[in-house]
């Protein structure tokens, strides 16, 4: 047994000490929402490193795990971004594959549920999100009988969200007789998850409905692919239409949309950081263990990301819209790397 170990041993050493002759960049998949602040880091330390700038790819949360978790070795990713923590599946994918990581909290991040500046700014709360968003209500939401028997959401407009949530037990927001119009990301985003995470199934929970993640598919809502940017396209050309994306997007794109405000809490710095609104959430890097010290500047570039000056309040990061952590909690990411 203990020769099939030495043997079984040999053969990975072996096939890691051919990665680093195999390729010499960094790769990078994983989150649309990490991508953007991943990519600064890769551009940075491409020109001040001596090393290959990192080649980032925006896969989206779940293809980047699945990539990630794959296995050891060149064909495989080296790090992976992700708009949520990993979950019991994946990190079992990971096992069965050999794949040992270190979880890292880059900063933090808040859900925008966004429209254009051109059209009326919302003030809501999670259960209006809830209530338009939702695969099924009681009666379609056509009755202020919580007992109803649960039918495909019927709702067209968010005067009718109004008007259900507060029959449901809710506030009431005054909301406009506009046509429901949402574009989400799709289901292999961790921002997707968030989303159901965050504002769906707590938003029905509060009015005393079923829990659940499952999203309208009558054309109310709209799955969008991996790019952001698309939706803040998209909702500067109609502004009927609402999109949810992360805080990075919104600060990048102030003079175009803006975000409602969410349980009477406005999204901004203050209110991520100190997880007051309702959407805020932490944002993380998984790092494949065997592939340190092999690919080259592998470690350096960890380094650098989760360094003060990249991270920090007062890092390079922070104007990309990234909410930085405490300062106890940079310190504890950076002993996860100084540990390996």
């Amino acid at each position: 047994m203990r020769f099939s170990y030495f043997i079984a041993g040999l053969a990975l050493s072996s096939s890691l000490a051919g990665l680093a002759h195999a390729r010499d960049q960094i790769s990078i998949v994983g989150s649309s929402t990490v991508y953007p602040f991943a990519t600064i880091v890769a551009e940075k330390f491409g020109q001040t490193s001596g090393f290959k700038t990192p080649v980032v790819e925006s896969t989206g949360t779940g293809g980047g795990m699945k990539l990630f978790c794959g296995g050891i070795g060149v064909q495989y990713p080296d790090i992976t971004n992700a708009s949520r923590a990993i979950k019991p599946k994946e990190a079992d994918n990971c096992a069965a594959n050999g794949v040992e990581f270190i979880e890292i909290i880059a900063g933090n991040d808040g859900l925008a549920f966004s429209n254009s500046l051109e059209a009326e700014a919302l003030n809501l709360s999670v259960s209006h999100i809830a209530t338009a968003l939702a695969a099924e209500l009681p009666a379609g939401g056509m009755t202020n009988n919580k007992d109803a028997e649960y039918q495909p959401n019927a709702l067209t407009t968010w005067a009718e969200v109004d008007q259900f949530v507060t029959a449901m037990g809710g506030s009431k927001a005054n909301l406009p007789a506009k046509p429901i119009s949402i574009m989400v990301p799709p289901p292999t985003s961790g921002t997707r998850d968030a989303l159901g995470a965050l504002f769906v199934e707590p938003g029905l929970e509060v009015i005393g409905l079923q829990a659940s993640e499952e999203l309208r598919e009558d054309g109310r809502v709209i799955e969008m692919g991996e790019n952001d940017s698309l939706i803040i396209e998209k909702l500067v050309a109609d502004p009927s239409m609402f999109g949810v994306f992360g805080y990075s997007f919104l600060e990048q794109n102030r003079d175009k949309v803006q975000a409602s405000v969410v349980n009477g809490v406005e999204l901004n710095f203050e209110n991520i950081a100190s997880y007051d609104y309702p959407g805020a959430r932490p944002l993380f890097f998984y790092i494949k263990s065997a592939h340190i010290g092999v690919i080259p500047g592998m470690k350096d570039f960890i380094e650098e990301f989760v360094s003060e000056k990249a991270m920090g309040l007062d890092g390079y990061l922070f104007p990309a819209g990234l909410v930085p952590l405490t300062d106890e909690e940079t310190a504890s990411q950076i002993a996860k790397i100084s540990d390996n």
